[in-house]
């Protein structure tokens, strides 16, 4: 781990900035565009100084003047705090830091929401974010406020929680310009409450309320130059919860309507959207009595000049609000009457007025269109209105004048009752929303969203700014009460002592405008003045408030003032502020519009007293919409409403006096531009709009006191570095950090110790974080220095070492090489030699011959010239003495050799002497050694010249680059940090270039490898093909027969491709199967719980309910298409119906229902056939795989054996039948001999009494019928002989009695079988309506394409004959079950048959013979071997089920063989099988399946309990399976397991029912792991620090210390995560669970564990971080390794983890240039694009070492991801579950081997 921090530290720190000093610090100027410009100090400011000099960020120099005018610059927070979630998380607060903050988040990271304080900031992005899924609602439902990223859902699930845990009313306050997005974050809002809450009732309240908004859009919204979907409204919505925090109804309450809209729009604007909505629609059949046209058509929807929206489709949104009306209960009549109003509106637009001659008056003329189509769409007399619309009454104390209008005055009072007409529209639709969103539920509490104006400021203010501000300021001053008293509680709960902080109160204003002679009062008065004017009122503010600190009066003007409010001054024209307030409305118009015909429309213009008191108010013509409190009189003057100051004024009260009594939360809408463009930021709209929103001034009053606070865990992790070593041996860390703050910030009043808690001043942070890094930068210098000497050490010995190696080897070579070159010498020198002595030999040799030969022809030519010359003059030449010797010598024979070398020598001598004689004489001479001297000197001169001119260009080329590089030193001293990030990126980007050549030498080596072995390959296909062609050439049919055998290739390929779509698409039948599977459970559940409490509420004195058991136990039946209880109930009454009347009349009266029941299977059959071959052709055309058509095949097999069953079981009826009439004749003759033995008989009944209740009725019908065929003298003489004794009168009177008995008996059995034959015919009347279905059906299936009309028919014609098959099961088992009663009443009578023939014997001798039959039944058998069968008696299966089931604890089987219970229960369902006990196994089954169903809803959060019998039932099925008989179960079976295979059933059908069983109990066993291990992912995963000292915490806001916090540490470790992992692996291998479902399971926990954590890093800012990502990673891999340990690899566990695995890569990565965005895209292919931009957008620096992600990086990744088709979604789905499998697992157990231990108490199971 530390040398994990030391790399950490040493990469990171080449980056790290210098060390802060006053010369670096950042500062904050004003600037006139960018409203704040970022600068750095470059000098030290001193106390004095004038100025400060400073660098901004474009490199260039500023002096900023600090006199008495300009105060210092606001400081520049760390960079590490820039960015955060909570604008209070800052360390200095003020407006720049505010504003650079939301800028960063917006347009770097792409975020929209930010808190400051209590305050949601939401900056409209102008485009589509993909944060409002339904996954993200559910991400942030039961997650703490400060936990996850900023959101709208957060602040709705904080209210929502405060409300649910606190029970106090709730209120979400939207505020912010148009345009700004208040709508659409309510919308938001609600819709996260209606998903959340639902509904308490059935109403669907939470589909109505989301209702509301497209109406609400539809009148209240309009296109305006800021807002294509402008509320022209504000609206408080109060959302109604129960006890349970489930929605039970919805009350809406509007205000300010603009009703000015209504008759006019300014440019680009547009009138409201229901006009265009039903002008687009105007060509349907229902609107053409309307009249209406194109909306150009129309005055009021056309002076915009823009009657459309790009991307608005009016005629889907019209049809999207006909549908909300009637959603929302809207009649269509009412419906109608509206839409002729709103048309009406239109049409009175268009009314042409004609001006008169005097010009005076004007008038209309009757014929106009327009007019008529007003009068008759609103059912008024059109004379009356063309009159009243032109004239007005004046009303004196003496009479009452009717006067004309002058042609305005009638444009004004048209204008006016069109206002007037929409806003009682306006009203009365708000009162019918209303109306369909309340509910009878009784309210508990409500949570209320306001969605409201914002403060507004224009060129011109007039009546409607002045109304909305006078709102804001009553909202602003709530607001600062809210968060004093927020401030407050927090102080008291940590004893921190409480000072009152100045702030600017704005009750001073409030009181300007609503006290007593205020603003409103006074404009009250001058209204009630007959002949007021704007101008008088204007006089008397300036004369009442003229001291007023909050008002002003302009210097220029008469008729305008100021108000100072609380974000700036307003300047209020006072021109028109008289009209609005008056709302003027002509009575008379009024008058005609209550007499309408159609009464909604005379409904709307009823008294104010007797309607609902709303009003509204606008431009131009002004009313307020409210619910008031209290009634409002009617004027007495010509104006319909009382002032709408006045009214506006007690609905803002009422409002107010709502939010007060409720909790506020608060979301501030900002305009991040004017010109709508997505992501665009203005800094000057932005600032003006926080001004006025009052975040400003949260940020002020947060600064005032204590806005940091930390915890003493977190501030010790964070600030431990800073302590001292004794300090830290200490335990105690509260006393810790007091000592630490103690030592480090001297001021105590800067620093505050609260209980839980360290509060701190504005700035303090910031120090503390200076103070850590400068403690971080000097260790890192230190491990840097320590780190690099090493380094450069062991680069030094590696140098070294390699120099030494390189010296030996080079010199080495140098002294091989001179040797060489000595040798080389040497030779050449001998070649010199030898070559030189050849060639001075050879010059030699000719030199001497040539002399010869020159002598040899000078003497020649001597000789014969001498010759000559004696010839010519005959005179003998005598040579002297001396010269004869010689001349006689022998070298007279080379004439001239001797003569030329002695000349040469001569004159070679002489010159010689010459020479040496004239250079004695020059060398004595002077002038000679001058000459040398002057040679000499010329040299120096010039060598000295030189040499000066050389030292001159030096010097001044080193001056030059002496100054060039103190100029470079100092600009490298400036530029210090840039040279060192620039050489770390070189030396980064030469490590990347060497790891690249590595990689082309390597790839290089590759394709080299690669190119010989593809020549060898190329060189082995050519061998090949030319083989193949010879081949070829010679075998032409092998070729044909080969072409065939590809063709077959590919026909298979083709089917493998279809096997594996099949396969898949197998997959997701099987995923939506188990889903409907895991639906129908929680719908029976739904029906356990309201009969349960149908149970309660019905449980009262004198009242009789069925037991719990019972009914839970019909609730849990198998077969969902017939009620069991009903079944059972009904042959409850059958059996006792049948027991007490022999039979007889149940057979008369079932007889018709069998025979509807009959003829009913019939067409049914006959429709099942048609179908199925309907079905099957479609499959031979579509050519349907070989599965499907087994699976089918093997249906419709089952279908066939159930059939042929059930004809077989009918054919026995029928045989029974006949017996039974048999039976009865026998009874006809047998009455002769009953009525001879009487006295037996009656002698016989107390012996027999059981047997009389039996057969007492056939003993009257007996008697009743000898009576009437006997004579009377018959009768006589027979009650003689019987009166002997005088018994037989009394036994005769007695049988009466009893015969009147049961005849009142039996007209009860046969009312109640009157009742089951009705509900037979319900049945039957059932089945047809599933017949309709079915028919409907295939026709939906025929006109499918044929590709889905197969797999759709296949769905349907399975489930329907699993439904079918089932009912069949049910009539069958009944009609068995008759069968039976019967047989056994056929024995009875038979019995009692035998009995009467037997009369002569005595009554003991009959008593033997009933006690021998008694013994004779009890022979026991002779004891065979066990043969692993069990016999379980009727009467003791409730005992097993009991003891084996529903009590059984999975400790009591622990020491056994695994699964236990189920081999019991095959045992004992082995022996119903054997004696071909078919109702046993049923019951057996059906017993076992709802005894298991009981327990895990009694145990529905014990995983041991659930993981037990999932075990079991698995078990159970395997055994079903292999003991089928079957032979693909049967191959790894033993012959000994073979002999105790199934002998009679088939139980496939109920292998399906325990499967269904398995995955319901699968669904169960993951719902609770998910409860148990979901709490612990993100504390474990995510936060927990298994790495100690990798993450360091950062600064938290307001949010992170919230109400919405738990008390208590709730975190969780990874080894608590492994330790339950472990513990559910140990408890499912421990109970025999397979290991391909233990497998399943894991692979479905990690996959939730991924999602989980995933989710909420893509949420969450303050983990995506680099370290992070390691901690992330380390985390990771312990999971892996336990699933190594556990042998889990192949379960697919680990693969659901890689988009976790790759977040934290991407956390690591770098991100930087365009190869770190191709290596992210290449690396993160399980992650999404929007996941991927997410993480980045999100990746925060946890230190000042690390850098952010820029926003060209994120750029360039969306460019490389284009081509990727992802999902849109951005969140897994972690509630999705894999389709799960049970596949065939035999077990090796054989049952005759299973030993029963005592403990289980089944004593009274008897082996076979």
């Amino acid at each position: 781990c530390i040398r994990f921090l030391v790399f950490k530290f040493f990469f990171l720190s080449f980056s790290a900035p210098p060390p802060p000093s006053p010369q670096n610090t950042k500062v904050w100027i004003p600037d006139p565009d960018e409203v704040w410009r970022s600068a750095e100090i470059i000098k030290d400011y001193k106390e004095g100084d004038k100025s400060l000099h400073l660098k901004l960020e474009d490199e260039t120099l500023y002096e900023y003047p600090v006199d008495q005018g300009n105060k210092l610059p606001f400081l520049r927070n760390p960079d590490i705090l820039v960015g955060e979630n909570d604008l209070t998380a800052l360390s200095y607060l003020h407006e720049p830091a505010v504003l650079h903050s939301l800028k960063v988040r917006f347009l770097e990271s792409n975020h929209i929401y930010t808190y400051c304080g209590i305050v949601l900031v939401a900056i409209n992005p102008y485009e589509q974010m993909p944060i409002y899924d339904q996954d993200v609602i559910y991400a942030y439902r039961d997650q703490n406020t400060g936990d996850m990223d900023p959101h709208i859902f957060a602040v709705a699930e904080e209210a929502y929680k405060q409300m649910a845990r606190d029970e106090k009313n709730q209120s979400i306050i939207v505020s912010g310009e148009s345009g700004a997005g208040k709508t659409v974050s309510a919308k938001h809002a609600m819709h996260f409450f209606a998903t959340v809450g639902g509904s308490a009732s059935e109403t669907n309240i939470e589909a109505k309320v989301l209702a509301s908004n497209p109406i609400m859009e539809a009148i209240g919204n309009a296109k305006t130059t800021r807002n294509d979907n402008s509320s022209r409204f504000g609206k408080y919505i109060q959302i109604g919860f129960d006890k349970r925090s489930r929605i039970t109804g919805a009350n809406m309450r509007t205000y300010l309507l603009e009703k000015s809209r209504v008759v006019f729009q300014a440019e680009a604007e547009r009138n409201y959207h229901i006009f265009y909505q039903l002008c687009a629609s105007a060509s349907l059949p229902d609107f053409k009595d309307l009249g209406l046209t194109c909306a150009e058509d129309f005055f009021y929807t056309s002076q915009g000049d823009n009657t459309s929206i790009d991307g608005v489709d009016d005629a889907d949104d019209f049809e999207k609000t006909r549908h909300a009306f009637t959603l929302l209960g809207v009649k269509e009549s009412h419906q109608t009457t509206i839409f002729r109003i709103i048309a009406a509106i239109l049409h009175l637009g268009n009314v042409e007025i004609q001006v008169e001659e005097d010009g005076d008056a004007c008038s209309i003329s009757s014929e106009d269109e327009h007019l008529n189509k007003f009068c008759s769409l609103l059912g008024v007399e059109c004379s009356q209105m063309q009159h009243w619309l032109c004239h007005y009454k004046l009303v004196t104390m003496a009479e009452t004048y009717v006067k004309s209008m002058s042609v305005q005055q009638v444009v004004n009072a048209r204008n006016a009752l069109a206002k007037h007409i929409y806003a009682q529209l306006f009203s009365w639709i708000v009162q019918h929303v209303n109306k369909a969103m309340h509910t009878t539920v009784k309210q508990h509490s409500f949570i209320g969203v306001l969605d409201i104006y914002g403060f507004e400021t224009f060129e011109v203010n007039s009546f409607e700014q002045f109304c909305i501000n006078y709102a804001n300021e009553k909202l602003q001053q709530q607001f600062n009460l809210h968060v004093f008293k927020l401030e407050q509680e927090e102080y008291m709960k940590e004893g921190i002592p409480w000072t009152l902080i100045d702030f600017c109160d704005n009750q001073p204003c409030i009181d300007l405008i609503e006290m007593k002679l205020g603003i409103l009062d006074l404009l009250d008065e001058e209204c009630k003045v007959p002949k007021g004017t704007d101008q008088n009122w204007a006089q008397k503010l300036y004369d009442q408030h003229a001291s007023s600190q909050h008002f002003q009066k302009p210097r220029m003007s008469n008729a305008s003032f100021i108000i100072l409010h609380f974000t700036d001054k307003v300047e209020y024209q006072s021109e028109g502020f008289l009209e609005k307030n008056r709302d003027t409305v002509y009575e008379e118009q009024i008058n005609i519009l209550k007499t309408s015909k159609y009464q909604m429309v005379a409904d709307l213009f009823q008294d104010e007293k007797d309607a609902a008191p709303t009003t509204s108010m606008g431009k131009g013509t002004s009313k307020i919409s409210v619910r008031s409190a209290r009634p409002v009189v009617k004027a007495a003057n010509k104006e319909h409403k009382k002032m709408v100051g006045h009214q506006f004024r007690n609905s803002l009260h009422l409002l107010m006096e709502t939010l007060n009594a409720t909790t506020p939360h608060y979301v501030r809408c900002i305009k991040p531009n004017d010109e709508k463009l997505p992501f665009k930021f203005d800094p000057k709209r932005v600032v003006q709009q926080l001004r006025a929103c009052g975040v400003l001034e949260t940020i002020r009053i947060s600064a005032a006191g204590f806005p940091s606070r930390w915890s003493y865990h977190d501030f010790f992790n964070r600030y431990c570095v800073l302590m001292k070593k004794r300090d830290l041996s200490k335990n105690d860390k509260k006393q810790i950090c007091q000592t630490l703050l103690e030592d480090l910030i001297t001021d105590p009043d800067k620093f505050q110790f609260g209980r839980t808690k360290i509060f701190f001043r504005a700035g303090q942070v910031a120090y503390l974080e200076k103070l850590r890094a400068v403690k971080f930068r000097a260790a890192t210098i230190t491990i840097q220095k320590t780190v690099r000497g090493w380094l450069q050490r062991v680069k030094y010995k590696r140098l070294r070492q390699a120099a030494i190696v390189i010296q030996c080897y080079t010199r080495g070579h140098l002294a091989r090489r001179l040797a060489e070159h000595l040798r080389r010498m040497r030779a050449a020198f001998i070649f010199q030699k030898q070559y030189r002595m050849l060639q001075i030999l050879r010059a030699f040799q000719r030199v001497p011959t040539a002399t010869i030969t020159m002598q040899a022809f000078a003497r020649g030519m001597f000789v014969r010239r001498i010759y000559h010359k004696v010839q010519l003059h005959g005179v003998s030449f005598h040579h002297p003495p001396e010269v004869h010797p010689w001349l006689a010598g022998p070298h007279l024979l080379l004439p001239g050799q001797g003569c030329a070398k002695f000349l040469q020598c001569y004159y070679r001598h002489m010159k010689a002497r010459q020479e040496l004689k004239a250079l004695k004489i020059e060398a004595c001479s002077a002038q000679h050694l001058k000459k040398l001297n002057i040679g000499m000197e010329n040299k120096v001169n010039k060598e000295y010249k030189l040499l000066n001119e050389q030292l001159s260009t030096l010097m001044s080329s080193y001056s030059s680059e002496v100054e060039k590089l103190k100029k470079e030193l100092a600009q490298y001293q400036q530029s210090q940090w840039g040279d060192s990030s620039q050489l770390v990126s070189l030396q980064e980007e030469v490590g990347h270039l060497q790891l690249k050549l590595e990689k082309a030498n390597s790839e290089r080596k590759v394709m080299e490898d690669s190119y010989i072995k593809e020549q060898d390959l190329l060189r082995r296909l050519i061998s090949d093909l030319e083989e193949e062609n010879a081949l070829l050439k010679q075998e032409k049919e092998e070729l044909d027969s080969s072409i065939l055998c590809q063709s077959e290739d590919e026909y298979a390929r083709n089917t493998v491709e279809e096997n594996i779509q099949m396969r898949k698409e197998l997959e997701e039948e099987r995923s939506r199967y188990q889903n409907l599977v895991k639906e129908y459970s929680a719908l029976e559940q739904r029906y356990d719980r309201l009969w349960d409490e149908i149970i309660i509420i019905q449980e009262e004195p004198g009242h009789r309910r069925n037991s719990s058991n019972q009914s839970s136990l019909e609730s849990d039946s198998n077969y969902p298409s017939v009620s069991t209880s009903e079944t059972a109930d009904a042959e409850d009454r059958t059996q006792q119906v049948q027991v007490q009347s022999m039979g007889h009349a149940q057979g008369e009266v079932e007889s018709p229902a069998l025979q509807e029941l009959e003829s009913e299977n019939r067409k049914l059959k006959n429709e099942l056939d048609e179908l199925r071959k309907a079905i099957a052709d479609q499959a031979i055309q579509n050519d349907s795989s070989s599965d499907i058509e087994d699976n089918y095949n093997l249906l419709l097999n089952q279908l066939k054996s159930a059939n042929e069953e059930l004809e077989v079981r009918k054919e026995e009826v029928l045989i029974l039948r006949a017996q039974i009439m048999k039976t009865a004749q026998q009874k006809e003759m047998a009455t002769n001999l009953v009525t001879e033995r009487v006295m037996d008989f009656v002698f016989l009944f107390p012996l027999c009494c059981w047997e009389f209740t039996d057969c007492l009725s056939d003993a009257v019908s007996a008697l009743v019928g000898s009576g009437q065929q006997d004579g009377t003298e018959s009768k006589a003489e027979d009650w003689g002989y019987l009166n002997e004794d005088g018994e037989l009168g009394l036994a005769y009177q007695g049988l009466k009695q009893v015969a009147r008995l049961l005849e009142m008996q039996l007209q009860d059995q046969r009312r109640e079988h009157e009742q089951e034959v009705e509900a037979l015919k319900n049945q039957v009347d059932v089945m047809k309506e599933e017949q309709e279905k079915q028919q409907q059906a295939f026709l939906q299936t025929l006109e499918r394409l044929p590709e889905a009309q197969v797999e759709f028919g296949l769905q349907q014609e399975i489930t329907r004959l699993t439904n079918e098959n089932l009912v069949l099961k049910e009539l069958l088992e009944k009609l068995e079950k008759n069968e039976k009663k019967l047989r056994k009443q056929l024995k009875f009578h038979l019995k009692k048959v035998r009995d009467f023939e037997a009369t002569q014997a005595i009554v003991p001798m009959r008593g033997r013979r009933w006690r021998e039959h008694n013994v004779q039944v009890a022979v026991q058998r002779k004891e065979k071997d066990f043969q692993g069968m069990l016999e379980c008696y009727n009467e003791d299966e409730p005992l097993l089920i009991q003891n084996l089931v529903t009590d059984l604890k999975p400790e009591a089987v622990s020491a056994t063989v695994p699964c236990l219970p189920a081999y019991i229960l095959y045992m004992c369902i082995r022996h119903a099988d054997y004696i071909s006990d078919e109702q046993k196994v049923h019951s057996l089954l059906t017993s076992t399946m709802n005894g298991i169903k009981k327990v895990l809803k009694k145990n529905n959060n014990d995983f041991q309990m659930t993981s037990f019998w999932l075990a079991n039932t698995c078990r159970l099925l395997h055994c079903l399976k292999q003991y089928s008989g079957d032979a693909g179960f049967m191959t790894q079976n033993t012959p000994k397991q073979n002999e105790h295979c199934l002998k009679n059933f088939d139980l496939s059908e109920y292998c399906q029912v325990l499967s269904h069983l398995s995955v319901q109990i699968y669904q169960q066993l993951i719902k609770i792991s998910e409860g148990i291990l979901q709490p612990m992912i993100v504390s474990a995963v995510l936060e927990n620090e298994s790495i100690q000292g990798l993450s360091g915490i950062k600064p938290m806001g307001y949010r992170n210390r919230s109400s919405s916090m738990p008390d208590g540490d709730s975190s969780y470790s990874l080894d608590e995560i492994i330790h339950q992992l472990n513990t559910f692996h140990s408890i499912m291998c421990d109970q025999g669970l397979d290991p391909e479902v233990v497998q399943q399971v894991f692979k479905q926990l990690f996959y939730m564990i991924n999602a989980v954590a995933l989710n909420n890093l893509l949420l969450r800012k303050d983990v995506c971080s680099w370290s992070t990502g390691m901690q992330l990673r380390f985390n990771i891999s312990q999971l892996e390794e336990w699933l190594h340990g556990k042998n889990l690899q192949q379960s697919g566990a680990a693969q659901t983890l890689d988009p976790l695995i790759q977040a934290a890569q991407l956390l690591q990565l770098k991100k930087k240039t365009s190869e770190d965005a191709e290596a992210i895209c290449s690396l993160c292919t399980s992650l999404t694009t929007q996941q991927i931009v997410k993480i980045l957008n999100l990746y925060t620096p946890v230190n000042e070492f690390e850098e952010r992600v820029t926003v060209a990086f994120i750029r360039d990744i969306q460019k490389h991801l284009q081509e990727r088709n992802d999902p849109p979604q951005l969140l897994l789905d972690f509630k999705h579950i894999f389709p799960v499998l049970f596949p065939f697992n035999p077990s090796s157990i054989t049952m005759d081997s299973i030993h029963i231990p005592a403990s289980l108490n089944l004593e009274f199971l008897k082996k076979v």
